[in-house]
C-alpha cells in the first residue's frame, strides 16, 4: 500500500515538472519569437506610445483671377495649446496666455488644468503674438505655425469667393466647391515622451513637412468685378433700392467675367453685421439669420419674375416654331382680353398698328401675348424645356435655386398669356443671362462657370475644368434674328440708354412688380450684349424695389450704357494681347 501511494507521489511529480516544463518551452519560443522575429515590429508600437503628435497645417491653394491677379490668400498666424504634464509653473502659464491671447482667466484656467494629451487654447493667433509667447519659453506651452486666409479686395466678389472658417475649411462660395482642391495635406509633428507625458530631453522632434493646396484659377476679371461693383453700389444709392445684381459672361463659353450683388459683406470679418440696418441689434437665432441674408447670392439662390427680359424666349421659341416673323402685323389698342381678363400694355393708350419688329423695339404686352396664344401651352411647355429653363444651370457655386413655373395641366390661357411677357412664374438672373446667351450665340447652350484650372506652386496646370454644353437648342436663322431685332430695341426702341458709341449693341429692357401685387414694390432690369452681330459680351443689371422712377430702361439700362463703355475697349485689348501672345 505504501509502495502504491509513493508511485503515485512520484507520478504526479512528473506531470508536474513535464507541464512546467512545457509552459516554459512556450514561452521561451514566444518570448524568441517576439524578439527575433517581432522585435522591430513591437519596438516600432512601443515608441508610437510615447509619441505625441501634433498637425501642421497645410497652406491652402491661392484664388487668382483670369490674370493672375491673387484674390484669396494666406497670412502666416498660429495656433496655441498646451500639454498638461509638461507644465511647470501653471499659474504663470496662465496669466501669460490670458493677457497676451485677451482670453479670460477662467477659460485658460480650465484647458491649463485639464488631463489631455494636448488642449487648443486658441486659433489664428497673429503671427506677432504667437512669437512673443514662445519668447516666455514657457514648459508645456506649444506654438505651432499655422494659416488664416487673407483677401486683399475684401468685400469684392464676397458671395462669389465665399470664405473659410477657423479650421481653413471651405464655408460658402468657390471656398467651398473647390475646398477639395483648395485644401493641402497637413504635416505632423512628432515628440517622444515617457511614460507620464513628459518630452524626452534631448530627443529630436520628427516633422513631416506639409503639402500646400492647389490654386486655383477663375474666370473673374478683378478689372471688371471692381468695376461693375462700382455701378452697382452707385445705382443701389441713386434710386434709394434694396439690392442691386450684376451678371458680366462671356455668352459664347459661360465664363462668368463678373457677379455683384450688393451690398456686399467684409470677407476679412465675415461674421460681423452691419449693424446700421437694424434698428435693434440681432441676438441668438436671429443673429445667425442675419448672417445667412448677408452671405446669400441673389444671382443665384434667389427667383424673381423677369418680366420684358423673358420676352426674349418668347421671340426665339416664336421664331422656331414658325408662327411669327419680324414683319407679321399686329394691333395694340392697349390692352388685349384673354378670356374674361383685360390684359393692359405698358403704353395705356396703345401703340396702334405695328409690326412683329415694332412690337419688340416697344416692348408691346399685347404683342407677346398673341405669339404665346399662337404657340398654345403644350408647345410653349416643350420650349421651356427645350431651352432647359426648368434645369438648374449647372454653375459650380453652391445653393443654386430652380425654376418655379405653372404645371402645364394648370395653364391656362390667362396663365400661359402672363408668361409670355415674363410674369406669374419665377427664375433665377443666372437662369436669365444663361438662356439668353444660348440663343444669341447660335443655339449653344453653355454651362457658367468660375473655375478654369487649378495649379501647381510652380504655375504649372494641375487640372483644366471642363463644362457640358449642349448645341442646336435654336437655329443659327432663329438666333440671328433675335440678334438684329435687339440691336434695334437699343438703337430705335425702349433699350435707347443702353446704346455705346461706337459699338452695336442689342438689349431688352423690363419693369416687373414684385409680390403681392399693388405693393408698390418693382424690379427693374436690362439685358444687352456686344457687339451684337457677334456677342462676345453680355451684361445683366437688376434693381431691386428702386424708389421714384423704377423703369428699366430708365435706370438699369445706363448702368449697362457705363459698363459697356468702359470694358468693351478694354475687352478688345485683351483679346488683342491674347491672339498676340499665341
Amino acid at each position: 500500500m505504501q509502495e502504491r501511494n509513493k508511485t503515485r507521489h512520484h507520478s504526479r511529480i512528473f506531470i508536474l515538472f513535464m507541464s512546467l516544463l512545457l509552459v516554459a518551452s512556450v514561452l521561451i519560443c514566444r518570448i524568441g519569437y517576439i524578439m527575433l522575429i517581432r522585435g522591430e515590429y513591437y519596438s516600432e508600437r512601443a515608441e508610437q506610445l510615447h509619441e505625441r503628435e501634433r498637425y501642421i497645417k497645410a497652406a491652402r491653394g491661392k484664388i487668382i483671377d483670369r490674370n493672375g491677379a491673387v484674390i484669396a490668400d494666406n497670412r502666416a498666424v498660429c495656433t496655441i495649446s498646451v500639454i498638461h504634464s509638461q507644465i511647470k509653473e501653471p499659474e504663470k502659464v496662465i496669466e501669460i496666455l490670458s493677457r497676451e491671447l485677451s482670453l479670460p482667466e477662467d477659460k485658460v484656467r480650465a484647458r491649463v488644468e485639464k488631463w489631455s494629451s494636448i488642449e487648443k487654447i486658441k486659433s489664428n493667433v497673429e503671427k506677432e503674438i504667437g512669437d512673443r509667447i514662445r519668447g516666455y519659453n514657457l514648459a508645456g506651452v506649444k506654438v505651432d505655425e499655422d494659416y488664416k486666409r487673407y483677401y486683399p479686395y475684401n468685400d469684392i466678389a464676397s458671395k462669389v469667393l465665399g470664405f473659410t472658417g477657423a479650421d481653413n475649411q471651405g464655408i460658402i462660395g468657390l471656398e467651398v466647391i473647390y475646398d477639395e482642391e483648395l485644401q493641402g495635406t497637413s504635416g505632423t509633428i512628432l515628440t517622444l515622451t515617457d511614460a507620464s507625458g513628459v518630452e524626452v530631453e534631448n530627443a529630436a522632434e520628427t516633422r513631416v513637412e506639409p503639402v500646400k493646396g492647389n490654386d486655383l484659377q477663375i474666370s473673374i476679371d478683378m478689372n471688371i468685378q471692381e468695376y461693375a461693383t462700382q455701378l452697382a453700389e452707385q445705382a443701389m444709392a441713386n434710386n434709394e433700392a434694396d439690392r442691386v445684381s450684376v451678371i458680366v459672361m462671356n455668352p459664347q463659353n459661360g465664363e462668368v467675367y463678373a457677379m455683384v450683388d450688393v451690398p456686399e459683406f467684409q470677407l476679412n470679418s465675415p461674421y460681423e453685421l452691419n449693424l446700421a440696418a437694424y434698428e435693434e441689434e440681432p441676438a441668438g437665432e436671429d443673429y445667425q439669420n442675419a448672417l445667412n441674408a448677408m452671405w446669400r447670392n441673389g444671382c443665384i439662390n434667389d427667383t424673381y419674375e423677369p418680366g420684358s427680359t423673358f420676352k426674349i424666349i418668347t421671340t426665339a421659341a416664336g421664331l422656331e416654331e414658325g408662327i411669327v416673323t419680324p414683319g407679321d402685323s399686329f394691333h395694340c389698342p392697349g390692352y388685349i382680353m384673354v378670356e374674361d381678363r383685360k390684359i393692359r400694355c405698358h403704353k395705356t393708350v396703345g401703340h396702334g398698328s405695328e409690326t412683329f419688329t415694332q412690337g419688340i423695339m416697344n416692348s408691346c404686352n399685347p404683342v407677346f401675348i398673341s405669339v404665346g396664344l399662337r404657340l398654345g401651352v403644350d408647345r410653349f411647355v416643350d420650349y421651356f424645356q427645350q431651352f432647359k429653363l426648368t434645369e438648374k444651370t449647372g454653375i459650380d457655386l453652391p445653393g443654386e435655386a430652380g425654376t418655379i413655373m405653372h404645371r402645364a395641366e394648370n395653364m391656362g390661357p390667362v396663365e400661359l398669356a402672363t408668361v409670355s411677357f415674363g410674369q406669374s412664374f419665377q427664375i433665377t438672373p443666372i437662369q436669365l443671362i444663361t438662356t439668353v446667351s444660348m440663343i444669341i450665340n447660335g443655339g449653344t447652350r453653355v454651362t457658367p462657370h468660375f473655375g478654369l484650372r487649378t495649379l501647381a506652386e510652380d504655375g504649372s496646370v494641375v487640372k483644366e475644368f471642363e463644362y457640358e454644353s449642349v448645341e442646336g437648342l435654336v437655329s443659327e436663322e432663329t438666333s440671328q434674328t433675335v440678334r438684329e431685332l435687339l440691336e434695334k430695341v437699343v438703337s430705335e426702341g425702349t433699350g435707347r440708354n443702353g446704346y455705346v458709341e461706337g459699338f452695336a449693341v442689342g438689349g431688352k429692357t423690363a419693369t416687373s412688380q414684385t409680390l403681392p401685387r399693388g405693393s408698390g414694390k418693382y424690379i427693374a432690369s436690362f439685358v444687352g450684349f456686344a457687339p451684337a452681330e457677334d456677342p462676345q459680351v453680355i451684361a445683366l443689371v437688376i434693381i431691386h424695389n428702386p424708389k421714384g422712377v423704377y423703369y428699366g430702361g430708365t435706370i438699369a439700362a445706363p448702368v449697362v450704357r457705363r459698363l459697356f463703355e468702359n470694358i468693351l475697349p478694354y475687352l478688345e485689348r485683351m483679346n488683342y494681347n491674347e491672339q498676340r501672345a499665341e
